[in-house]
């Protein structure tokens, strides 16, 4: 097995990936046009999107990073419009697609065309949040996209197997579509209740940090693993076991959470990295077997698709914004009366990804006798690539400059500050009553200089906070907060200077060093959580 190629295909991924952080260019668009430059590149070797690698393999962890990341309170707060996104759009939005292929298409069957709607009907998980984390959106709308691209997956994954299935000639029937859609989404949430406790008591029970993270990189693998042995939808498995322990992190160590935040941040960058790279890659392959439709035909076919599937993302989203409220009191009563702003948002970041061209790849290449081959799969492979693509470019690309023009009102720093510099003080009260207690008992006895430092060092705690809202260094420019970050850093970078000349010197050794050397990344570490 040749390995060259995966290697430069990460490496390569990675590299364009942090040069997209020093640009106004979001690292997925970046990704995909470098994708399809080097695609053109006598000598690249074919990067082919194997289904049973994307699926299996790289869906599982970026929903799990995605989810984990997310708010279970959020997410139950916007329950309903992600699930008229996740549930009702993705169904419509395999209907209305499918359909109008089948219109646009001489020959096209229905069943095919509703593949082909099944296929490119959810949004992707990955682009739209990368996104909406860099403008700055509204949290409410991050929050519905990123609950709609955690769960719309299953609802896609699940309506084309029905449809594949009717396409293929496997006797299909609208009663067994609905029975297979149920069983894969309920029996998605049950494998993801089941597993969610034992996972965490694990967790929580096992002390050893290098275990917990390997049992932390397991967790989504082998929840998709289980949920789809039993045929049901492993993503909405992988999603509830993520929301459950993200919700529950904070009964981890503190060990643990330090190296998973570290260890998942790298597995989401190069994952991430590499799925957008691998779409712009797969161009000479879907071009190579396109056969009949090509020129003005295919372009004309690509055009229309991307409008529908546009159009059809608006159609959905802004009766499913205004008809609840119309209908029910309750709405009314309860949530604030939206804006038009905030669903044409919504319904311009509905960009396709690689879960579109994965499930594409894996349409069989012969109908259920093995003979006849699949009505125009090559063309439903070019159609997939052109919409996620477009999407990609089209909406990527404006998202941005639109936000702004629509001028969303910002993040209210301040008013989060000063809810963070609340929470702080009555933890501190907490901290301290607690402190006293304990001094009170002769097995926890400590000179005065010991027992000041806690105290100290609480203060520090809850003071850094109420800084950040105080006035700036005249001369500076920076909050007393941030001035007394970059002193702690040049103290300790002067104590590292010291330990590496002791070493140097053969004072003391390497092993000695690092425990030294980590002893103060920890401290560096800590000086900055409290005032970042």
């Amino acid at each position: 097995m040749d390995v060259m190629p995966l290697l430069l295909l990460v490496a390569g991924s990675a590299a364009i990936a942090a040069v997209a952080r020093r640009t106004p260019v979001p690292a997925p668009l970046l990704l995909v046009a470098v994708g399809l430059a080097v695609s053109s590149v006598p000598g690249v070797p074919d990067y082919t999107l194997d289904p049973h690698v994307v699926l299996p393999l790289l869906l599982p962890p970026l929903l799990h990073t995605a989810a984990t990341d997310s708010s279970y309170l959020d997410l139950r707060a916007q329950l309903r419009p992600v699930a008229l996104l996740s549930v009702g759009y993705v169904l419509f939005a395999t209907f209305v697609v499918g359909w109008a292929l089948y219109l646009l298409v001489p020959d096209l069957p229905l069943t095919a065309a509703l593949v082909f709607g099944a296929v490119v009907a959810p949004p992707d998980a990955v682009a739209a949040t990368a996104v909406a984390r860099r403008v700055g959106l509204p949290s409410r709308i991050t929050t519905i996209l990123q609950g709609e691209s955690l769960l719309n997956d299953a609802t896609a994954i699940t309506a084309y197997r029905v449809a594949l299935a009717a396409a293929v000639g496997e006797g299909a029937t609208w009663a067994g579509g609905i029975g297979e859609f149920l069983l894969a989404a309920v029996g998605g949430v049950v494998a993801g209740l089941v597993l969610m406790a034992p996972i965490h008591w694990l967790r929580t029970h096992v002390k050893e940090a290098l275990f917990q993270n390997t049992l932390s990189l397991l967790t989504p693998f082998v929840a998709y693993a289980v949920a789809e042995q039993v045929h049901a939808s492993g993503v909405l498995a992988v999603v509830v076991v993520a929301l459950y322990l993200g919700h529950r992190a904070w009964e981890v160590d503190f060990a643990t959470r330090l190296q998973e935040e570290a260890v998942w941040k790298m597995v989401a960058f190069v994952l991430e990295s590499a799925v957008f790279a691998l779409i712009g890659l797969q161009l000479p392959v879907v071009l190579r077997g396109l056969g009949e439709y090509e020129g003005a035909l295919a372009a004309w076919y690509a055009v229309a698709v991307f409008l529908v599937v546009v159009a059809a993302r608006f159609v959905w989203v802004y009766p499913a914004t205004f008809l609840p409220r119309l209908l029910s009191a309750r709405i009314r009563e309860r949530e604030a009366n939206p804006t038009w702003r905030g669903p044409f948002v919504i319904a311009w970041a509905g960009m396709r990804g690689v879960v579109s061209l994965a499930i594409a790849f894996s349409i069989p290449l012969t109908l259920h006798d093995g003979e006849e081959p699949f009505p125009h799969r090559n063309l439903i492979l070019f159609l997939t690539f052109t919409t996620v693509i477009g999407t990609l470019v089209v909406q990527g690309l404006t998202l941005p400059p639109l936000i702004r023009l629509l001028k969303f009102p910002g993040r209210d720093a301040q008013a989060e500050t000063l809810a963070e510099a609340n929470a702080q003080a009555q933890a501190s009260r907490a901290a301290e009553r607690r402190l006293d207690e304990l001094l009170t008992d002769e097995r926890n006895a400590l000179p005065a200089p010991l027992a000041d430092r806690l105290r100290i060092v609480l203060e520090r705690r809850r003071n850094a906070v109420w800084e950040r809202l105080g006035q700036a260094n005249p001369v500076t420019g920076e909050s007393v907060d941030d001035t007394y970050r970059r002193l702690s850093r040049e103290m300790i970078s002067a104590e590292r200077e010291v330990f590496v000349k002791l070493r140097d010197a053969r004072y003391i050794d390497d092993e000695m060093l690092r425990t030294l050397l980590r002893r103060l990344d920890l401290e560096e570490a800590a000086a900055f959580r409290e005032t970042a």
